[in-house]
Order: structure tokens, then sequence, then C-alpha cells
């Protein structure tokens, strides 16, 4: 698989763009989070979408019990048996969302002009005139002329299923506001975003908690999506709270950006989150539209000299009705890859749409076009250099593994690691190759019992971009023999050739740990 790398500084043959994309084991390196929901949660769809280059479901709470959950979990367990495809889960909090609750699920028609009121009062019905809300504060944190933005559940912005709405008065618990455009809603639940207005509820609610505690640790979860980070301290409260829960102290956090409050701490929440994703859904509200563009390349950017991965979400809304994104929405997927983003997240697109297993298709094919074009001699340049000196003996070896396989055009990287942590560095300086990472199990007990670690650091690199995992055997360590080191070697290399990445007279890279030494080696393969 080594790419034909073109740049799109140099002149590009005009005729080269029409080439048939070639398709490969690995759809894209960049990764693909889909939401498992409604049209998306039988064995045939969640296989098809694995298939079509999904690694890790995203389980979203603000909608749907434990039950149901598990249920599409159960059948993602037989899926990923059937697809033979690792996947990942993500627990995705409600956090403090506020909602709409439309009890009837009659459809509520707003007139442009009119006035509606929202009330927390929710033993009144939702109608034209007024709307309950889930929260009583809401008038005492909202003033004249702020906005206010109603919704579908993952709304797309689509004038017609939301409301803008401008607060006019407030009346005791009640906010009186003038509607800004004729729309109708439909369903149970609509979100709410006050834009720019804090909202004093805390980032993980008790309901959150015992969905953690419950659903969480039953299952296992590989990454936390922590709603509505506002702070690092969020975050580290997150931590604390996993920490308590047996093996979820291994699940990772990322923080979700969805507001001015959690831009303004980027900084800190990066430092101490294990990544970040950018809801542009909300903070495409909160932040003026000509701004958006610049908080995700900023964002991207920090996130990809940290070393932590970006996840970016709300790319292709129009496919949740059509077949096909729009020019804007296709270039915008592009965009993402080439500002360095590791894994693009669907919500509305895989949940409630019509073509989950399309649009996880078409985003990867978007993904793996734009990696081609992905200037990455810059980009491993400017890296380098964030990085500066001396650079840490992990961090050397990283860079001079991606360097060597960029020399010598390997087709693949192999890395032997037990935490993880190695291969990700390799990932982080974005070689043109795929990174596969043998994650070597090691033994532990906590006194009653011996079991081995490995599975949650394999499945943990299914959302940094280029890093492909396989799970050794544990009774090879990863610092240990020779003779042992080379037939998980071989093992590596027979998935590598099994998955169309490795051919023979191929050269591949491999980092791996002897004794204390760290070794770069470059091996060229026989027939």
């Amino acid at each position: 698989m080594v790419s034909h790398h073109l740049l799109l500084e140099e002149p590009i043959r005009m005729a080269s763009i029409l080439e048939p994309s070639k398709s490969s084991f690995f759809p894209a390196m960049t990764k693909i989070v889909g939401t498992l929901g409604p049209r998306s949660r039988s064995i045939e769809v969640i296989s098809g979408c694995l298939k079509a280059g999904m690694s890790v479901a995203r389980f979203d709470f603000s909608w749907g019990d434990r039950e149901y959950h598990q249920e599409t979990l159960e059948n993602l367990r037989v899926a990923i048996k059937a697809a033979k495809k690792l996947c990942a889960v993500m627990l995705d909090t409600v956090g403090p969302e506020l909602q709409v609750v439309n009890k009837s699920e009659t459809a509520i028609s707003l007139k442009a002009d009119g006035t509606v009121i929202l009330t927390p009062d929710q033993g009144q019905e939702a109608t034209s005139e007024v709307l309950p809300i889930n929260f009583a504060g809401l008038s005492k944190a909202v003033k004249k002329g702020d906005t206010i933005f109603i919704g579908q559940y993952l709304f797309t912005g689509s004038e017609t299923t939301s409301v803008w709405l401008e607060v006019d008065e407030v009346k005791g618990d009640d906010v009186v506001c003038v509607i800004k455009n004729t729309a109708t809603l439909e369903g149970a639940l609509f979100t709410l975003h006050a834009s720019q207005i804090r909202i004093e509820l805390p980032t993980l609610t008790d309901k959150d908690k015992e969905i953690i505690s419950t659903w969480g640790v039953q299952n296992k979860i590989d990454f936390l999506s922590l709603s509505y980070t506002r702070h690092a301290e969020d975050v580290r409260e997150a931590r604390e709270f996993l920490s308590k829960l047996g093996d979820l102290s291994q699940t990772q956090i990322f923080a979700k950006i969805e507001n001015v409050e959690g831009l303004t701490h980027f900084d800190e929440i990066l430092q101490e989150a294990d990544g970040i994703i950018l809801s542009r859904g909300n903070l495409g509200i909160d932040l003026p539209p000509e701004k958006v563009f610049l908080f995700q390349k900023a964002a991207v950017h920090k996130c990809n000299m940290a070393g932590k991965p970006a996840v970016v979400t709300r790319v292709v809304d129009s496919m949740t009705d059509n077949l096909r994104p729009t020019r804007a929405e296709a270039t915008d997927v592009a965009n993402a890859v080439l500002d360095g983003t590791d894994a693009i997240l669907l919500g509305a697109e895989t949940l409630r749409g019509l073509y989950p297993i399309e649009t996880i298709s078409i985003v990867g094919k978007i993904c793996a076009e734009a990696e081609k074009v992905f200037n990455q001699d810059l980009y491993f340049k400017k890296t380098v250099k964030y990085v500066g000196e001396p650079m840490t003996h992990l961090e050397s070896i990283a860079s001079s593994a991606v360097r060597a396989a960029i020399k010598v055009k390997a087709s693949v990287i192999i890395c032997f690691t037990s935490s993880g942590r190695a291969a990700r560095l390799i990932a982080k300086y974005r070689p043109t190759m795929p990174v596969l990472s043998v994650v070597i199990p090691r033994l532990k007990t906590n006194q009653l019992k011996w079991s081995f670690s490995g599975a949650f650091e394999a499945r943990q690199s299914l959302i940094v971009r280029g890093l492909f995992p396989m799970l050794a055997d544990p009774r090879h360590p990863a610092e240990s023999t020779n003779a042992s080191n080379e037939s998980v070697l071989k093992l590596a290399l027979d998935h590598g050739k099994a998955s169309g990445v490795i051919k023979s007279h191929d050269r591949v890279v491999v980092c791996q740990k002897v004794g204390d030494a760290s070794v770069v080696k470059i091996i060229e393969l026989e027939d």
C-alpha cells in the first residue's frame, strides 16, 4: 500500500483525478466513529458498517435506555465476530444538555414573528405557545436579546426542522421568546442550546454516573465522550470517578468541546484529556459562522502536536436523508483530513439516517483521496520543530522510524508495544504508510486472579489515524529473546500479507524493544 503521493502544491495532471480509487483492506488511514441507533442496530447493518470502515461504535445516552443500548451492543459483538473486524466502544454522556420535552410527540408548528414561552413546568403539554424544558434555571441564566436554538436531536441546522428564538422577556421562571423563523418540530425530544450562556449544571450528571457505573462497567467501555467539557477540572473529576470503577481506570476520556467556555479553556482541557471531539453542531451556534473553520484548524493543530486524537463531527448532515453528500460537505471532509484530523464522527447520519453504510463508505473514500495529497513532509518537519531538542528517548525513536520508512518507501511500519504509547507516537508523525501496532498483552493480578492486559490498548488505537492494532499471543513478551520476537514478527507480517498491505520484496520498518534498548530495523521481504 505504498501511496502514490501527489502534493496539492505541485501541478496535478487533471486526467489523474479521474483514475478510479483503489480499494484496500483499510478503507482509509482516518478513522470513522459511527453512532448506533434506530437505523443502525441490527446485526446485518452493523456488519455492513464495520466492513465499510467504522472502527469505533458510539452509544449516545441523550436518548434510549440502558436495555436498548445493551441490545445494540450485543448485536455489535455478534457483528464483530462475523465481520472479523475490531471495533471500540464509546459511551457519550448527556451532560448539562437542555431538552424540550414533547410527551405527546405531536408536531409543533412555530411561525416567524410569533412568540413562544419556555417553561420549567414539565406537567404542561408542548404546544405552539408553550414548550416545557428540563431545566429550572434558564430564566436566571438568560436576558433580553439572548439567542436560543431548538432543534431535533442531533439537529442539522435545517431551517425547517429547527428554530431560532430571541429572548424578549423573563417572567418568573418562564422565558418569553420571539420566533425568528418558521419551523416544524417533530419527535419526543428537542435539544435546546442557549448561545454563549453558562448553564449551572455539573458536566458529569448523576444520570451519567449511574449509566457509567452500570452499563459502562458491565461493557468495559474503551472511550468516554465527556459532553459539554468546559474546564480541565471536568476531565479530572471524570477521571477520578472512572478510577474507582475497576477496569474503567483504563478508559480514555475524550473531551467534547461544544461551547465558547470549552474553547476558552481549550489548552488546559487538552493537557488533561486523552483526546478531543470538536462538536461542531453546538459550536457552530455558539461561534459566529466565519470563526468555525478557524477554531477547527487551531484545535486540530494543537491536538496533532500533543499527539492526542482529534475527532471532527457534523460533516455530512445531508446524508441523513440523501445518498450523496453536498459538494460543500465532500470538500469539508477532505479539508478536515488535510487539517490533520484523526477521526470523523457520524451522528444523525448513522443513528437515524437512511443510508448508514453508504455514508461510512463515502466518507472513507473521501478521506482516502485526501490522504493521498496530505503534505506529510511539511507536517513531519513542523512536528519535529515543535517537539524541539533534546527529544525524549521514545519520541526520537518514533520520529526516526517514520523518517526511515519514508526514505526506504516501506509499505508498513510494525511496532511492538504493550501500553500502546510507542505506536501512538509513531502515528503522531503521520507516516504515509499504515502502522501495524502489535500489542503484547501483560500479565497482571489483583491478588485474587490473574488476567491479561492489552485488549483495551489495542481497541483504543482504533481512533488514531494510521494505526491498525493486532493482539499478539500473551506468551510473547514485548521485550524478549530474539526467537520469540521473530515469531511475533512473522505473525504480524502474515497479518499484513493477508490484509494486502505487504507484498513480497516490500520493505518493512520494525520498531521494538530488545532488552533496555529500542531498535528500529528495516527488513526486505523475500518471496
